[in-house]
């Protein structure tokens, strides 16, 4: 990814759980919050309720993909963290991806900078 870093420590997982703001989908939800860097940070999870194993590694492989086809698109210098509801493993990869281009990016700018949609 270009210009993402990913996010490892809970700690901070954590810490864009409580300051950040969150986008709610019927897939994901997502905590945004700025970082004032010169690159993202990304941080992708499915809890058990997302399913097995395998379920949950399909939900963060269909989101990591979403994010990878609109990285470009993406404003620089906020943190993300991307959460996989249950759907989000039943669903095509194209599905998800097509949301973040059309709604999710503008939702983020808003969330985040304060842009009207």
């Amino acid at each position: 990814m270009l210009y993402t870093k990913t996010i490892n420590k809970n700690k901070t997982f954590l810490f864009i759980y409580k300051k950040g703001k969150c986008i709610v989908n019927r897939n994901v939800v997502i905590y945004v919050r700025k970082n004032n860097k010169p690159y993202n940070n990304l941080g992708i999870t499915a809890g058990k309720k997302v399913g097995n194993a395998v379920a949950r590694n399909r939900a963060k492989r269909i989101i990591r993909q979403a994010y990878r086809e609109n990285e470009i698109n993406m404003p620089v210098g906020i943190d993300i963290v991307i959460v996989a509801r249950s759907s989000a493993a039943k669903i095509k990869s194209n599905i998800l991806s097509d949301y973040l281009r059309k709604k999710g990016i503008k939702e983020i700018k808003s969330a985040v900078f304060g842009e009207e949609i």
